[in-house]
């Protein structure tokens, strides 16, 4: 199965503050040839970083890529709305160590990209399809994919917390769908983390601008903006990490308390699979060729 490859009509920018680095940083989008895949490019250091899972290098509550001990951080917003655009060539040029954290949602980019426009490229791009069951079990956490026509995504969160609580939801992955029910979902987190997030480097630009804030009675900067807003936004960075995968999949995935690291560990394991299966196709989907 293939579809047509896809770039943007024209250069779009947007910048704000990195949500972990507290750095002002700018993005651009720029329109890539067909074949050049999505990458970063460290506009300030004149390197390339591949949007792939073999750039990954860190998961500490967020997603970044690297290469050569540079790197670029919190990637899944916006990979997550390059994936609901169907966009596979892209060059993101950003003059900062970390993506714009800008509302703590993906809609900031699905706006900018629809702003900019989506065209299709001469050539396709095949899809990843899964023919076996893959699965990825982390203590009582999990992940695990089927064979499906489409991408299907069933995710089931479990916090202690009066306001998250349980929450689950399906979702079906198509531009429309992503941009009303996904898309506004803010990223989350505690109060009583802040001060640990910090002394670890992290959160330094977070704010009640940006984010959903929690302490122990519900939400400090409310209202949400969905009332199961929390599992909405672990779709959304779900998304945003199977981006890496370099090309488009289906299968029907069911998350239960995952994050970002059994993401990372779930996205290996399909593309494993997809090489033992395809060969060359899912090797250069792992960057092996972007490295060599």
């Amino acid at each position: 199965m293939y579809v047509k490859r896809k770039t943007i009509n024209t250069k779009v920018s947007i910048s704000g503050i990195g949500l972990h680095s507290g750095i002002y940083t700018k993005v651009e989008l720029h329109p890539a040839h067909a074949g050049s895949g999505i990458t970063f490019v460290r506009a300030d250091l004149g390197l390339r970083i591949p949007a792939l899972q073999a750039s990954t290098t860190a998961l500490d509550h967020a997603t970044t890529v690297g290469r050569d001990d540079v790197s670029v951080g919190t990637v899944e917003h916006l990979l997550s709305a390059l994936m609901a655009c169907g966009i596979t060539d892209l060059d993101i040029h950003i003059n900062g160590p970390e993506v714009p954290i800008i509302d703590g949602s993906a809609v900031p980019f699905m706006h900018l990209i629809d702003a900019a426009g989506v065209r299709e490229l001469a050539s396709d791009i095949r899809v990843l399809r899964i023919t076996e069951p893959i699965e990825v079990v982390d203590g009582n956490k999990s992940i695990r994919i089927t064979p499906s026509n489409r991408l299907v995504i069933k995710y089931k969160i479990d916090f202690p917390h009066p306001t998250i609580g349980k929450q689950a939801l399906q979702f079906d992955l198509q531009h429309d769908n992503f941009l009303k029910k996904i898309a506004p979902a803010r990223t989350f987190g505690f109060k009583h983390e802040v001060e640990k997030l910090r002394a670890a480097g992290l959160a330094r630009g977070g704010s009640v601008e940006n984010c959903i804030v929690l302490d122990d009675g519900g939400v400090m900067n409310g209202p949400l903006r969905f009332r199961d807003e929390f599992v909405r936004h672990k779709i959304l960075d779900l998304v945003g990490d199977l981006a890496l995968i370099g090309r488009p999949v289906v299968g029907e995935i069911t998350a239960y308390k995952a994050g970002h690291a059994l993401h990372s560990k779930f996205v290996e394991q399909i593309l494993r699979a997809a090489e033992a299966e395809e060969g060359a196709p899912a090797m250069a989907a792992r960057g092996i060729e972007s490295f060599a």
